[in-house]
């Protein structure tokens, strides 16, 4: 019996189109370090996209990109406030503030996986003290989608970004699943990057198709400049950088992030709707992505189990607590597993 693997989007594997594209950039020879056709024309293909002049800086990894970028904004004596479930502080090893030469992160609380305003007012106001025996609040990390999957909207990443740009912070966003957030909302890239008050961005498509091509993002050149040499310096600077490029241009041609970002969400919804008629299975959050948190009996784990489903226990704190994330290669003979596997347990409700 195949497995059904819901434990992550990085568990899926290429799309047909981002591999078309590896193969045609493996024609030939390129010049090495970023001086190839494909990578010249990534701050053009990016630009237009996002509506306003971009520069791209590629790195393999979601975690490399979250570090270069947050390096770019924040100084070694600098602290980055974001949430207390954020990647960044909970999953990746200290990578932000070994790239940053030992800055702090700083998470706080917030509902679904936000922080709200008001909540960033004050802890501002608490450690922005104008004195060098502390840390200097320095920037600003929002998630979207959140480590929850749910959203913030346009108005409440512009609320907390001109609050924090008022008190002379710089702000990241980690859009690890950025393109799943985008088409939830219907919103332009854009509007959800710069408009909404974005400094650096780190565009994630692993996660979405591609197999090892993350991007930073930025849309002010004094920023682009530095990130050039800290991207070198931090050994990120892949001499086969063609590979990469073409994966990001394959990525974006003909809107295949946003077909394979859209998919992978109706996926997630069809599975949420499914659990939410089994007695014993409660949903944590509201599924507004492709990911689910839910409490789950034991009972109602050992059905999925037994027929191929696979998921990952989320918190330890809560036994029964579940993470279900879906992908772009999730398709109709995945949600009838998931739908034969519950079975017994829908008779049991409606008996």
């Amino acid at each position: 019996m195949t497995e059904i693997l819901f434990g992550s989007d990085n568990q899926a594997g290429v799309s047909p189109q981002v591999m078309d594209a590896i193969r045609r950039a493996d024609d030939g020879i390129a010049v090495a370090y970023g001086d190839d056709i494909h990578s010249g024309r990534l701050n053009a293909a990016f630009s237009e996209v996002f509506e306003h002049e971009a520069f791209v800086f590629s790195a393999a990894t979601g975690t490399a990109a979250n570090a270069l970028g947050l390096a770019a904004i924040t100084p070694p004596y600098g602290e980055t406030i974001c949430h207390e479930a954020a990647h960044i502080l909970t999953t990746e090893g200290g990578a932000p503030e070994f790239y940053a030469g030992g800055s702090r992160l700083v998470g706080i609380p917030g509902s679904n996986g936000k922080i709200a305003a008001d909540d960033l007012r004050r802890v501002l106001d608490e450690r922005m003290r104008p004195s060098r025996h502390h840390l200097a609040c320095s920037s600003l990390s929002l998630t979207q989608a959140t480590e929850f999957g749910t959203l913030y909207t346009l108005a409440e990443l512009e609320a907390l970004s001109e609050t924090a740009h008022a008190r002379g912070l710089r702000v990241h966003m980690d859009g690890a699943r950025f393109t799943n957030a985008l088409v939830a909302l219907g919103a332009r890239p854009a509007a959800m990057s710069w408009r909404a008050g974005i400094d650096v961005l780190s565009l994630g498509t692993t996660k979405n198709g591609t197999m090892n091509a993350e991007a930073v993002i930025v849309f002010d050149l004094a920023l682009a400049r530095d990130l050039a040499y800290r991207q070198k310096r931090a050994g990120l600077l892949t001499s086969k950088m063609r590979y990469v490029s073409a994966q990001l241009h394959a990525f974006l041609a003909d809107g295949l992030w946003l077909r394979n970002a859209r998919h992978a969400n109706d996926m997630a919804r069809a599975v949420a709707a499914l659990l939410a008629r089994v007695p014993g299975v409660r949903l944590s959050h509201p599924v507004e992505t492709n990911q689910i948190f839910a409490d789950i009996d034991p009972h109602v784990t050992a059905l999925l189990e037994r027929s191929g489903v696979r998921f990952r226990a989320w918190d330890h704190r809560h036994p029964t607590r579940h993470r279900l994330v879906m992908s772009f290669r999730d398709n109709e003979q995945s949600i009838e597993r998931v739908r034969g596997a519950l079975a017994p347990a829908f008779a049991r409700a409606s008996a």
